[in-house]
C-alpha cells in the first residue's frame, strides 16, 4: 500500500513539475474530496444559490471559458411528478483544448464538458460539485503541451468554482 501511494505522489510530482510555470488556483480550504474522485464545496455563508450561479457565469465569461450548457436536474424532476431539492449541473469548455485532449486520448471525450453540479444535500445546505481534476490528470500520461492545457483547465474549473462558493462577483 505504501509503495502505491508513494508511486501516486511521485506520479503527481512529475506531472506538477512538467507543466508550464503556470499558477496553481486553489480551492477554498473548506473543500473536501468525496467519494468517485469528486470534491464538494459548501457556499460561503450568505451567499445564495442564485448568487453562485450568477458568479460562477461571470468569472467563466472573465476567463474566456465558454458556459456550453445548463441542466436544471430539480426542474425536470418536479416536472415528472417527483420531488427534489435544487440540483443543477453546469458545463464549462473551451473546445480547442478538448479538442487536441480528445485527438491524444479517447478517454478524455468522457470527461467533457466539465462539470460543475450545484446542488442542496437533504439537509437544504448548498453545494458545489467538480471532478478532482489534481487525480485526474496526474495520472494522465501526456506530453508538456497537454499537461500545460489540462493546468489551463484545472485552474479555469477551480477558479469558477471558488467564485461560485464565495459568491464573487
Amino acid at each position: 500500500m505504501l509503495k502505491v501511494l508513494s508511486m501516486m505522489l511521485l506520479g503527481s510530482l512529475v506531472f506538477y513539475s512538467t507543466v508550464y510555470a503556470e499558477k496553481m488556483i486553489v480551492l477554498p480550504d473548506n473543500c473536501e474530496d468525496i467519494s468517485m474522485s469528486m470534491i464538494k464545496c459548501p457556499l460561503d455563508e450568505g451567499v445564495s444559490l442564485d448568487d453562485a450561479a450568477e458568479s460562477m457565469k461571470l468569472r467563466a465569461n472573465m476567463l474566456n471559458f465558454k458556459l456550453v450548457a445548463h441542466m436544471p436536474l430539480s426542474e425536470q424532476v418536479k416536472s415528472m411528478g417527483g420531488e427534489s431539492p435544487r440540483m443543477e449541473i453546469y458545463q464549462f469548455c473551451d473546445a480547442m483544448i478538448a479538442a487536441k485532449m480528445v485527438s491524444r486520448d479517447l478517454a478524455f471525450a468522457g470527461f467533457l464538458p466539465c462539470r460543475i453540479a450545484m446542488v442542496e444535500d437533504q439537509d437544504g445546505k448548498p453545494w458545489l460539485v467538480t471532478l478532482n481534476m489534481d487525480k485526474t490528470l496526474g495520472t494522465a500520461k501526456l506530453p508538456e503541451e497537454l499537461s500545460a492545457l489540462g493546468m489551463s483547465v484545472r485552474n479555469n474549473i477551480y477558479n469558477i468554482l471558488a467564485a461560485g462558493a464565495m459568491g464573487d462577483l
